[in-house]
């Protein structure tokens, strides 16, 4: 079968188009065909070798959706056509691929291949950031950083289901429209605002109650800012490259608030916590509140462009790549 490749670290030619041989399921493990498979930043990290990266050579991909072909020894829960999707387990760039039973779901009737792939790791994101890490209600006031990306608008369009106030950033007149018709209450275009004399503004001084940063070194220092007494801010990302180290008395001099940096994978350690978050984003989904918009699909043997695309910051949405 074929999959995408990573023989070493660099830019996107790095990723090769070839055939492999990925052999039964072992124990715990499922055989999925991969119906569609969701594009990520972080793709980006492993190839490059930003991140930990994996041995060499690897097949990139963290996210993806379809049918179940085998399983393993000791799986309970699933058989061979069952529809499905997974997250956080490496190896999504392929026709077909072994899964980790502990990381993979069932996928609803109502919710097709192309949005599964696309929704579980970006989804799962903003489920743990909205009603984990800092559980948004009603009345409070949220800035979501990139609000036009696939992490910002579902960020946005769920906390507007549960009755926030949101902020959006965005670096261009076309992401600010996408973030405005997807629930933006104020949009600010960073690459010619303050961002944070903006957020003051609008919030009459007051501050934010969270700030969901996701994009790292040219936002962060200003993330703090933009808080109200005893708000928070949440890092679970890096676009622009990791944040500044920073004196942690600052957060007391910026008025006793809270800095948090967030990872998925560690709230997806426990198989009910994989099943429980699950089960509220496919709800939030089927129920038409949040919707995962699939803005580009390749074929899966460009996925160099489409790292490139994703890179040069050209895209919107979610990308998926198609085997």
């Amino acid at each position: 079968m074929k999959a995408i490749r990573v023989h070493r670290h660099g830019g996107p030619e790095v990723l090769a188009y070839e055939d492999i041989d990925i052999g039964q399921p072992g124990p715990g493990e499922v055989r999925v065909r991969n119906r569609a498979i969701g594009l990520n930043f972080v793709d980006i990290y492993f190839r490059s070798g930003a991140y930990a990266p994996p041995a060499l050579p690897f097949t990139p991909g963290n996210e993806g959706a379809g049918e179940v072909v085998s399983v393993g020894p000791g799986v309970d829960g699933f058989a061979p056509g069952d529809r499905v999707a997974y997250v956080e387990t490496l190896g999504s760039y392929a026709e077909e691929r072994i899964v980790p039973a502990h990381f993979l779901v069932p996928l609803p009737d109502a919710i097709d291949f192309e949005t599964g792939a696309a929704m579980m790791l970006k989804g799962l994101t903003a489920q743990y950031l909205l009603r984990r890490t800092f559980r948004v209600e009603a009345g409070h006031t949220v800035l979501v950083h990139a609000a036009a990306g696939g992490v910002g608008l579902i960020l946005t369009l769920w906390a507007k289901h549960l009755g926030a106030t949101v902020i959006g950033t965005v670096g261009s007149p076309e992401k600010a429209a996408l973030a405005r018709r997807n629930g933006c209450d104020h949009v600010i275009e960073y690459g010619h605002e303050d961002f944070v004399a903006r957020v003051r503004e609008i919030t009459g001084g007051r501050g934010c109650d969270v700030v969901y940063d996701g994009v790292g070194k040219a936002t962060f220092a200003g993330s703090l800012d933009c808080l109200r007494r005893f708000g928070t801010v949440v890092s679970f990302g890096a676009a622009s490259g990791p944040a500044e180290p920073f004196d942690i008395g600052l957060l007391m001099r910026k008025g006793s608030i809270f800095a948090t940096s967030q990872l998925l994978f560690d709230h997806l350690v426990r198989r009910e916590d994989v099943l429980a978050m699950s089960a509220d984003l496919f709800r939030v989904v089927a129920s038409g509140a949040v919707t995962v918009p699939v803005h580009a699909r390749l074929p899966l043997a460009e996925a160099a462009e489409a790292h490139r695309r994703l890179e040069a910051r050209l895209t919107t949405g979610a990308t998926v790549l198609l085997p």
